[in-house]
C-alpha cells in the first residue's frame, strides 16, 4: 500500500519505519519536511512532504501526532485527502499539564473520545484506533516470552478494521475488534494505565494481553 504518516516525532518515524520495511511505499508528513533530511538519509524507502502532500499520496493514514495537535493536523492535510480512506489513530488526548502519581491527565472526559470528536468533525474519514496503549519501541515487532500482545481496535467501518488488522499483524500483533468508535472511550485510557510503570518506575517494556 501507500502510506502516508502524518507526524514526524518519535511515533511517526517508528512506524514509518515499520512500514517501509514491509515492503509498503511511505511518506512521512511534517511542517518541516526539510527538517527530516539526516533521518530520510538512514531511512531511503521513505519520501516527505507537508500533510498535504502525504495524505493526497496516501490509501492509508497515520494519524501519528501529539492529542492536542490532532485536529489541526487533519486539517492541513485537507479533508478531500483523506475522506473516505482509513486512517489509523494513534493519538491520545494527554493534556499539556503533568501527570499525577504517573497518571496522566486528559483533556476528554469517559463520555467523549478524541476519536469520536475526529470522526464527527470528519464524518466521511474511516478512523480506527490502534497503536495508542503501547510505546514506540514496541509498536514493530514486540516480543514477549508470553506470545503476541493484544492490540485492542475500534471503529465505524469494518474494511477499514479489516485493512488495520492486517497491518498489525504484520507488525507482529493479535488485533481485537471493540466495536464501534464510542469503545475508544475505553481505549485511549488504556494509555494512561500502560505509563504509569513507565513514569513512576522508568519501566516501559511491557504491553496488553487478552486472554479467552
Amino acid at each position: 500500500m501507500r502510506v502516508g504518516v502524518l507526524g514526524s516525532g518519535v511515533v511517526g518515524k517508528v512506524l514509518a519505519a515499520g512500514f517501509a520495511g514491509r515492503g509498503h511505499e511511505v511518506m512521512i508528513g511534517s511542517r518541516s519536511p526539510e527538517l527530516l533530511a539526516d533521518w530520510l538519509e538512514e531511512n531511503p524507502g521513505v519520501g516527505s512532504g507537508f500533510f498535504g502532500d502525504t495524505a493526497a499520496f496516501a490509501e492509508l493514514i497515520v494519524l501519528a501526532v501529539k492529542g492536542t495537535a490532532a485536529h489541526n493536523a487533519l486539517s492541513l492535510a485537507g479533508e478531500e485527502h483523506h475522506a473516505g480512506k482509513p486512517v489509523i489513530d494513534a493519538t491520545n488526548p494527554i493534556a499539556d499539564e503533568p501527570p499525577v502519581n504517573g497518571v496522566l491527565k486528559f483533556f476528554t472526559n469517559l463520555d467523549e473520545s478524541l476519536m469520536e470528536q475526529l470522526q464527527k468533525q470528519y464524518p466521511r474519514t474511516k478512523f480506527v484506533k490502534a497503536f495508542s496503549s503501547v510505546s514506540s519501541a514496541r509498536m514493530v515487532n514486540p516480543v514477549f516470552e508470553g506470545g503476541k500482545p493484544t492490540m485492542f481496535i475500534c471503529g465505524n467501518d469494518e474494511q477499514a478494521k479489516t485493512v488495520v488488522t492486517g497491518v498489525l499483524e504484520q507488525f507482529g500483533w493479535e488485533a481485537e475488534d471493540m466495536g464501534a468508535v464510542e469503545a475508544a472511550r475505553a481505549i485511549e485510557p488504556l494509555c494512561m494505565l500502560y505509563c504509569i510503570p513507565g513514569l513512576t518506575r522508568d519501566q516501559w517494556g511491557h504491553a496488553f494481553k487478552l486472554l479467552k
